[in-house]
């Protein structure tokens, strides 16, 4: 058992190698369309796995060849990208980190906060470099939450595709209706439909598992509860609450997966409600990057669904955190 401060860490990553940790978390390490199991009373699903294994196959074909003597037309080949579009718990990151697993090297994998953390982290310029360097880029969780990433995004893609890069992407909204409740999207419909021209998109019907409103949370652990946590083995990270929330502002949010990287336990002293916007919003990322890696969470203090005031869960940016909610309730059970 080893202790150590996630304020003490101050991880650097140069561009290449930031490019390279973007692979499917952990917990889709090894998932393939095989061990997908579609629900037989919802056969969009199994035509979902039918659709993104052809797909695959199109992207690892190599090109037809042609002799100067006969250019015959190539074969009609789709749109760039394809767009996974369903409820929650119907398995989108799966069969996207399945796609990827199929199709070789070279390849990306992140969320959309991730990839517009990349720009943010090496430059506009630079990203499109090296992600056109790609076969395939794959966005899970694509999400509009203002202008600039609408803008943003729609240029990236469009700078991708022109160089012969695939595209593959989840959402819980369609093409055409993302930014919808964050932003007057209508100033910005050109750009959301330009997105939505890249993309073949397939429904994915099926139950929605998504809890609707904030999950319950444990009670917040004892002093005594704490020190257990801190003894039970593994690598264990212990903070107060308010120091990690200044530390990770001096980060930028792509280093946020190797600042938790090798840790088995965060250990939290102090929770308390969030109120400021952009401290909220870099605390998702952070606990995106701990759930991502099975991190266990133990907080004193406020109770984790307490994290956030009652005004941020009506916001414009409700969707993430209600998503942030539901997986510190996840890790905390594990803790």
């Amino acid at each position: 058992m080893s202790t150590v401060r996630l304020v003490d860490r101050s991880p650097r990553i140069e561009a290449d190698a930031l490019v390279a940790t973007l692979v499917p978390p952990p917990l889709f390490a090894q998932v393939s369309f095989d061990t997908y199991l579609p629900d037989p009373q919802q056969p969009t699903q199994a035509a979902a796995v039918a659709a993104l294994g052809a797909f695959a196959a199109r992207i690892a074909a190599p090109a037809a060849e042609r002799s100067w003597w006969r250019r015959a037309p190539a074969p009609p080949e789709g749109r760039a990208g394809i767009y996974l579009d369903g409820g929650f718990g119907v398995g989108k990151t799966h069969l996207l980190a399945s796609l990827w697993h199929d199709v070789p090297e070279p390849k990306a994998f992140g969320t959309f906060v991730e990839v517009t953390n990349l720009v943010g982290a090496i430059g506009f310029a630079a990203a499109v470099q090296r992600l056109a360097q790609l076969r395939l880029v794959c966005i899970d969780e694509f999400e509009l939450d203002d202008p600039g990433d609408t803008v943003l995004m729609s240029t990236l893609l469009e700078r991708l595709t022109d160089r012969g890069v695939k595209l593959a992407a989840t959402s819980n909204t369609l093409p055409d209706r993302l930014g919808d409740e964050r932003f007057a999207a209508g100033d910005f419909l050109r750009e959301i439909q330009g997105l939505a021209g890249q993309f073949d998109v397939i429904r994915i019907e099926g139950p929605d598992y998504r809890h609707r409103s904030a999950p319950t949370a444990p009670e917040p652990a004892t002093e005594a509860q704490l020190e257990l946590a801190v003894e039970v083995g593994g690598v264990v990270a212990v903070d107060d609450f308010d120091d990690l929330l200044t530390h990770v502002a001096t980060l930028h949010p792509s280093r946020y997966g190797m600042l938790v990287s090798g840790i088995d336990v965060v250990v939290w002293r102090g929770v308390r409600p969030i109120d400021d916007q952009a401290v909220a919003l870099r605390f998702v990322v952070l606990v995106d990057r701990l759930y991502d890696r099975g991190v266990r969470v133990v907080g004193s203090g406020a109770a984790l669904d307490q994290v956030f005031t009652a005004d941020m869960l009506r916001g414009g940016y409700r969707k993430k955190y209600f998503r942030a909610l539901s997986r510190l309730v996840a890790l905390a059970a594990g803790g």
